[in-house]
C-alpha cells in the first residue's frame, strides 16, 4: 500500500516521534543548568574557556554527525541511526558520575553530541517526510516545541536534584532513565522513506548538484538561512555557558539560576507551537530577520541587567525571537530543497547550525577571559544583529512565500 502524505494522515507516527523528541531535549537539558558548577566544583575549572570545552566537544561531534546522518539515513534509513543515536548516549551518565578526570566529561559530551546529532536530525526528517509540504512549519514547531520544552523542564529538575542531593550521582542517573525511555519508545518508530518517493512524484523543487558547497555559499537562501542558523547556536552556546556564571556573579543562587536558565528554553519551546504554524502562512524572511533582531537585542541587554525580573523579561524575549526563527529555519530549507537531496541538504544545515555550539563556546569564553562576562554578551549580540541583516539584504524571498 503506497503511503499517504500528510499530518491529519500520519497523526499517530508524528505523535510518537513528537513524545520521542521531547526526551532528546530532556536529555541534553539535565546538563543545562549545571555544567558550570560541575566543572569548578568537582574539576576546580575556573578559566571560562577550560569550562566551556565540554560545549566545544558537544558542538563539534553533534555538527559533524548532523553532516553524516543526512547522507546515512538515506543509506542505512532514519529508524536505524534514531536507535544507534539512543544506544550511544547510554554510557553518557556512568561516565560522568564516575570519573574523576576532565578528559572524560569532554568524551561523555562528544558521545552526548554524536546521539543528539542522530537522535534528533531523525526525528526532524522523519516528520518532515510524513507530513509533506502543507503542514511542514506546524510539524517543526512541534517537533523544536518538544524537544526544547522538555530540555526546560530538565534544566529546572536538574538545579532542583544538585541543589537537594548534589551534583552526582542523582541528577546523571536521572538523565539515563531519559534516555532509557528514549530508547524503547524508539522501536515503535516507522520508517519513512516511503513517503520521499511520493512526494518526490509531485514536486517542481530542482534537485541539488553540490549540496554542502549550495547550502553553504552559493545558493542565497540556503546560505543565509545556514549562517542565521549558525549564529543562533552560536548566542546559543554562550548563554549555556556564560549566562549561569554570570547570575552567580550577580548573587543569584542555584535554584534561582535553574529557574532562569529554564525561562529561554521554555519560551523557545512553547512559541514553536505558533511560530511553526505561522511559517506555513507568513513570510519566512521577515520572519528569520525579525527574531534574529530580536534576539541579538536581547542579548546585549542582558549585560546591563541585574534583578530577577528583569532577566525574566529580556530571557523571555530572547525565547521567543529564537522561537520565530528555529523552526522557520527547517521549514525554509525543506521548502527550498528537492524531497530526495532533503536530507542530505538538511544535513549540511544542521552542521553548521550546531557547528555555532562550539564557536559560540570558543568565542565567548575566549572574549570573556580577556574582556569579561559582560563584554562577551554584548559582542555576541551584536553578531547576532549582523546576521538578521544578512537575512534581510541578502536572501530572496522563497517559493510559496508570502
Amino acid at each position: 500500500m503506497q503511503p499517504v502524505l500528510g499530518l491529519k494522515q500520519n497523526w499517530k507516527q508524528f505523535s510518537l516521534l513528537v513524545l520521542i523528541n521531547a526526551f532528546v531535549g530532556a536529555t541534553v537539558g539535565m546538563e543545562r543548568s549545571i555544567f558550570p558548577d560541575f566543572a569548578l566544583e568537582i574539576f576546580g575549572l575556573e578559566s571560562h574557556m577550560a569550562m566551556l570545552t565540554f560545549i566545544v566537544a558537544f558542538g563539534v561531534s553533534k555538527a559533524i554527525t548532523n553532516y553524516f546522518s543526512g547522507k546515512f539515513s538515506n543509506r542505512y534509513g532514519r529508524k536505524n541511526l534514531l536507535i544507534f543515536g539512543w544506544l550511544l548516549v547510554l554510557p553518557v551518565p556512568f561516565i560522568l558520575n564516575l570519573t574523576g578526570s576532565w578528559s572524560w566529561v569532554i568524551f561523555a559530551n562528544s558521545l552526548l553530541g554524536i546521539s543528539q546529532g542522530l537522535t534528533w536530525s531523525s526525528t526532524v526528517v522523519m516528520k518532515i517526510d510524513l507530513v509533506g509540504e502543507k503542514n511542514r512549519g506546524l510539524a517543526m514547531g512541534l517537533n523544536e516545541f518538544a524537544g526544547y520544552l522538555a530540555l526546560g523542564i530538565s534544566a529546572v529538575i536538574s538545579a532542583y536534584l544538585t541543589s537537594n542531593y548534589g551534583l552526582r550521582p542523582i541528577p546523571f542517573w536521572t538523565m539515563g532513565g531519559i534516555a532509557l525511555m528514549g530508547l524503547l519508545l524508539s522501536f515503535w518508530a516507522k520508517e519513512t522513506k516511503e513517503h520521499v518517493k511520493v512526494e518526490s512524484s509531485n514536486t517542481s523543487s530542482p534537485k541539488v548538484s553540490k549540496a554542502f558547497w549550495n547550502t553553504t555559499v552559493s545558493d542565497k537562501t540556503l546560505s543565509s538561512v545556514t549562517q542565521a542558523g549558525l549564529v543562533n547556536n552560536l548566542n546559543d552556546g554562550m548563554i549555556w555557558g556564560l549566562l549561569p556564571v554570570l547570575l552567580v556573579e550577580k548573587g543569584f543562587n542555584l535554584e534561582e539560576i535553574g529557574s532562569l536558565a529554564a525561562v529561554y528554553p521554555v519560551v523557545w519551546g512553547f512559541g514553536q507551537l505558533f511560530t511553526g504554524k505561522m511559517s506555513d502562512h507568513f513570510s519566512k524572511k521577515k520572519m528569520l530577520f525579525i527574531g534574529m533582531l530580536l534576539q541579538g537585542f536581547a542579548i546585549i541587554a542582558l549585560g546591563f541587567v541585574f534583578s530577577k525580573m528583569e532577566f525574566i523579561v529580556l530571557l523571555t524575549f530572547l525565547g521567543i525571537g529564537t522561537a520565530i526563527v528555529y523552526p522557520t529555519f527547517l521549514a525554509t530549507v525543506a521548502s527550498a530543497t528537492h524531497p530526495q537531496d532533503r536530507a542530505e541538504v538538511l544535513g549540511v544545515f544542521r552542521f553548521w547550525r550546531d557547528l555555532g555550539y562550539a564557536v559560540g563556546a570558543l568565542i565567548s569564553g575566549i572574549v570573556a577571559d580577556q574582556f569579561g562576562i559582560v563584554f562577551s554578551i554584548i559582542f555576541i549580540g551584536i553578531l547576532t544583529v549582523i546576521s538578521g541583516l544578512i537575512i534581510e539584504f541578502r536572501m530572496p524571498r522563497i517559493r510559496l512565500d508570502n
